[in-house]
């Protein structure tokens, strides 16, 4: 049976349930990284799961592909802020481990779906 929707693509699903994560990670963050850190990784992390829709909703494979890798792209920026959290002290590595693993698994299907396109 054909997807007959990007919310059927389980890459799209684990990307919302990081968004997710991240937001509930960064909601105990400093306030004055309101501004800074917290609204870059939140940016990043909501543009995973939206340049998948957006490139699924294009219809055409090349505009697919390209999103995907826009998608993978803003997915390793939300991992260095991760590992920057760490660093500030405002992220443990308990804290992050399961977002990590998230990550690491997000960053296998994207690379899957890209190298069959």
């Amino acid at each position: 049976m054909a997807i007959q929707s990007y919310k059927e693509l389980l890459v799209w699903q684990k990307s919302m349930d990081l968004a997710d994560m991240i937001y509930k990670l960064t909601a105990n963050w400093p306030r004055e990284e309101t501004y800074g850190l917290t609204n870059q990784i939140r940016r990043a992390a909501v543009s995973i799961p939206s340049n998948i829709a957006e490139g699924y909703g294009r219809m055409s494979p090349g505009e697919y592909k390209h999103h995907l890798a826009f998608a993978r792209g803003s997915l390793v920026e939300t991992e260095t802020q991760i590992e920057l959290s760490c660093r500030f002290g405002y992220s443990t590595q308990e804290q992050i481990a399961p977002i990590v693993a998230l990550q690491n698994e997000i960053g296998k299907m994207l690379w899957s779906m890209l190298t069959k396109l």
